[in-house]
């Protein structure tokens, strides 16, 4: 009889164990135990809640797993790697609690600018941008800076954001805060999305329906400390209870199935109407209301993006591959500079410098002439003879006058002005 081959364990993203963290004040006191000795295990594709009141340590595993805080005791890992490892960190999307975001920024112009953090290239970015935009329904007010968003606005640009990568792994904390019930909808429907992809998704909320609609598996903290850890299946299951849902009945078959059931169970047996949930009514209002009118506010994006759904796989593997290497590799080789042109007119009047330059005849001066020696006596010269070459060859010194007026005009030819006296 041949026997099958077991099952392949499912991959484990994310791993803690004994993970504790405890902050301490100025002289090493032990201040607060924010995580105590904390173990969990989170596979590839599922979807964990962290749940708890507030100061019970939710925030504080979440700095341990984006590597921002470093463990007291213990370790953790992402994708079986220290999670300060760079290729580990190209991997991870996070939307902080607090939306923090260039107000003077458009969102396509918000989603290049964290595209370009992860070297994607122009053409993808803006590819990206455009479906991500659709999808969290922000075409009304993609010519809007981000300053000018609500809250619950500013919430969808920031839930874009952390997919502009593609993660393989999505930290949200608090995605729903500031949501209309259309835009809590829409963003739980991306995140089951997103699990049928293989993307692993951590979900911290204090909207326990949203982690109920949502979560797989979620673990309860308390005091630093995990008090329940489970399937919502198990956790949530009444075990001495059944419940039996069934078409509108006959008032007599129904007085006959309560007779039957009550003889079995008592007066315990309870018969009322199925009710829908408040969310439910809600949207079906909004999409009746939505044929008759339009809205310059945010709208329903009715589609997940392409690339999350995984459509055109193979050009977003190649860009991730791209983007680890760019992070791992060493510099490249130094790209070719451009010759720089000449300017096409001298910084300098080339035809006034050489004129003050070129040897020019003495001007008439006021001061008298050095006297010659006693014994020499120049002879008289007629007026209509040639005049006569000076026995010395050597030329007339130019005064010192001139050449102090000479180095005035070069210095101002060359950008400085005259020397004062």
């Amino acid at each position: 009889m041949a026997i099958s081959p077991p099952a392949s364990a499912p991959e484990i993203v994310v791993k803690a164990t004994g993970l504790t963290k405890v902050f301490k004040d100025f002289w090493g006191r032990p201040k607060a135990r924010a995580v105590d000795n904390v173990d969990f295990e989170i596979a590839r594709g599922e979807i964990f809640g962290l749940l708890g009141p507030n100061g019970s340590g939710k925030s504080t595993t979440i700095k341990l797993l984006l590597g921002l805080l470093y463990p007291t005791k213990g370790h953790i890992t992402v994708f079986g790697k220290s999670p300060n490892d760079v290729q580990t960190k190209a991997r991870i999307g996070y939307l902080p609690e607090e939306s923090y975001l260039y107000k003077y920024l458009t969102p396509g112009e918000t989603l290049d600018f964290f595209g370009n953090l992860f070297h994607l290239s122009s053409a993808e970015r803006a590819r990206r941008t455009e479906q991500l935009i659709e999808m969290v329904g922000l075409n009304q007010a993609r010519t809007r800076t981000v300053g000018e968003f609500s809250k619950g606005m500013q919430r969808r640009i920031g839930i874009a954001q952390a997919l502009i990568n593609d993660p393989d792994l999505i930290i949200l904390d608090e995605p729903t805060a500031g949501l209309d019930p259309l835009g809590c909808r829409e963003v739980k429907d991306l995140i089951l999305a997103l699990a049928r992809r293989g993307k692993t998704v951590i979900l911290s909320s204090h909207l326990l329906a949203d982690v109920e609609d949502v979560c797989s598996r979620v673990v309860i903290y308390y005091g630093g400390k995990i008090q329940a850890n489970g399937s919502l299946g198990d956790l949530l299951a009444t075990p001495d209870q059944v419940r039996f849902t069934a078409p509108m009945l006959t008032r007599e078959t129904t007085q006959r199935v309560l007779e039957i059931l009550r003889a079995e169970a008592g007066d315990r047996v309870r018969l009322d109407n199925p009710t829908q949930n408040l969310e439910s009514y809600f949207l079906g209002v909004v999409e009746r209301a939505r044929t008759s009118g339009a809205t310059s506010g945010a709208t329903s994006g009715n589609t997940v993006a392409e690339f999350i759904r995984g459509e055109g796989a193979d050009a977003d593997r190649n860009q991730a591959a791209t983007v680890l290497d760019r992070l791992t590799r060493g510099a490249a080789a130094p790209a070719s500079v451009a010759a720089v042109p000449e300017p096409s007119e001298p910084a300098v009047n080339t035809q006034k410098l050489g004129a003050l330059l070129k040897p020019s005849e003495p001007e008439p001066q006021s001061t008298p002439a050095p006297a010659a020696p006693a014994a020499v006596t120049a002879p008289s010269v007629p007026a209509t003879s040639a005049p006569a070459t000076p026995a010395a060859a050597t030329p007339p010194r130019k005064p010192a006058a001139d050449l102090s007026q000479a180095n005035d005009k070069l210095s101002g030819l060359l950008g400085g002005g005259p020397k004062k006296p």
